[in-house]
């Protein structure tokens, strides 16, 4: 027999086919956002208005169901990487039962409190009544993502991740078309505002789900050959699957949480920094796409070997070389933040000079910032496939949480620090999440994390 040891582990370029789809599609999603704002633009800031309040609301449902759906990713992978197709069948009924379950309670909250949120945040009563009527056409798009989720879930975790980033392909020129369509009433259609957004995404979103789903049956013809759950019932197997995926679901929470309470903060410093930090920050987010979706590949890969039993040794050589080359993906993007800055007084020619001199000021970290941010990705994403979902949570939130938002109150509020300072606790954060990351990956225990489904 041969030793397991030997065998050769997935390769860089294994690695790099599961990453360029997910980077692209990440980068594919941001850039619906920016072209929603364009075309709801020509009708005034009232309208803007309208859709950035309707959206946060909508994107935290939206984000909490992405949260849910990396964890059952994961879970399909360990499952695929076993072979076990009774594995796999109870990986995707959990997840479909907990994405209908969470988006349907986000709906019915929406529905009845979302009006009175949006009043009491919005300037006017004009401006939170459009911005109702958004969430409510953003209702269809959100129950249809949720279930296109559990199928991008179920791609990913088995490598093809080809097939999310076609429906994106499929979905967001119909998106932007249907929008244009219905926010300017064009072909007689009626004239709906802000709203005709909506609509756009949720056609879109329809159609993406209704892809994935008939690639899924092509796949699986829905499992119908395969009878019965793991560990007996759906009901037990779900419970087991919670335990795993509510950790992930909280780490999203408490990021958006702790960067919407920051960028409240930052409201405090003068205007020229604070415009400065709204624009660098979309391309740290952006930009960063690249070296977080590396990670998620590796993470894929590490459950699907730690569902075949891989030994200690080959999940070791496999980390190796995908370490080296998540460094070299980290300098791409450090390379990516340089020609931000240098071409900032071209990308945005308006800037008054104190602001293009405090984005210019922000260099020194954006240099420096892929590398912990890229190692500390690998580490999470790593330890999520092991098992250790509830460790990985406890280092992002206490980082955010006795860490950053406190250290950014202080410096804002307190000793009026220049934003370049403020901007430097983004880095900071990475190093304090620096040791207990590779700490606790060095110990190993992750490498018996293969978890029965």
């Amino acid at each position: 027999m041969t030793d397991a040891t030997f065998l050769a582990p997935p390769s860089v370029g294994t690695v790099f086919r599961l990453a360029w789809p997910l980077t692209t599609k990440a980068v594919m999603l941001h850039g619906v956002v920016v072209v929603d704002a364009l075309l709801v633009a020509p009708l005034g800031e009232t309208a803007l208005a309208a859709m950035g309040l309707a959206a946060a609301i909508g994107g935290l449902l939206m984000g909490v169901v992405v949260a849910f759906s990396n964890a059952a990713q994961i879970r399909a992978a360990q499952a695929f990487g076993s072979g076990e197709p009774l594995a796999l069948k109870t990986a995707m009924g959990c997840a479909g039962v907990v994405n209908l379950a969470t988006v349907t309670l986000g709906i019915l909250a929406i529905a009845l409190f979302g009006g009175a949120v949006l009043l009491a945040a919005a300037p006017s009563p004009a401006i939170a009544a459009e911005a109702h009527r958004y969430l409510m056409v953003f209702a269809v798009a959100a129950f249809a993502e949720a279930v296109a989720e559990c199928f991008s879930g179920y791609f990913n975790g088995c490598g093809r991740t080809k097939v999310p980033f076609a429906s994106y392909l499929l979905a967001i020129p119909v998106n932007v078309g249907v929008s244009v369509v219905f926010i300017h009433g064009l072909a007689g259609m009626p004239e709906l505002g802000v709203t005709g957004a909506a609509v756009g995404t949720a056609t879109g979103s329809l159609l993406r789900a209704a892809f994935l789903a008939w690639r899924f049956n092509d796949a699986t013809r829905w499992f119908r050959d395969v009878p019965g759950w793991s560990r007996g019932s759906l009901a037990a197997a779900l419970r087991r699957h919670l335990a795993f995926s509510l950790p992930i679901a909280a780490t999203f929470v408490s990021a958006t949480t702790a960067a919407s309470v920051c960028t409240l903060i930052y409201a405090r410093l003068p205007i020229h920094e604070f415009a400065a930090l709204t624009l660098i920050l979309p391309w740290v987010h952006v930009a960063g796409t690249l070296g977080m979706s590396w990670a998620q590949a590796v993470g894929i890969l590490v459950a699907q070997l730690l569902g075949r039993d891989a030994p200690g040794p080959l999940l070791d050589r496999f980390l190796l070389g995908a370490w080296r080359a998540a460094f070299a993906a980290a300098a791409l993007v450090a390379l990516i933040y340089l020609a931000v800055c240098l071409v900032s007084d071209r990308l945005y020619d308006d800037l008054e000079r104190e602001t293009r001199a405090t984005l210019l000021a922000f260099l020194p970290v954006l240099l420096l910032l892929p590398f912990p941010k890229g190692s500390n990705a690998m580490c999470g994403h790593t330890l999520r496939a092991g098992g250790e979902t509830v460790w990985v949570m406890h280092i992002f939130v206490w980082s955010q949480w006795l860490f950053r938002v406190p250290a950014t109150a202080v410096m804002v509020l307190w000793l009026e620090m220049p934003a370049p300072w403020i901007f430097s606790l983004v880095l900071a954060e990475e190093l304090v999440k620096l040791a207990p990351f590779h700490l606790r990956l060095l110990q190993g225990g992750w490498k018996r994390g293969r978890a029965e489904i």
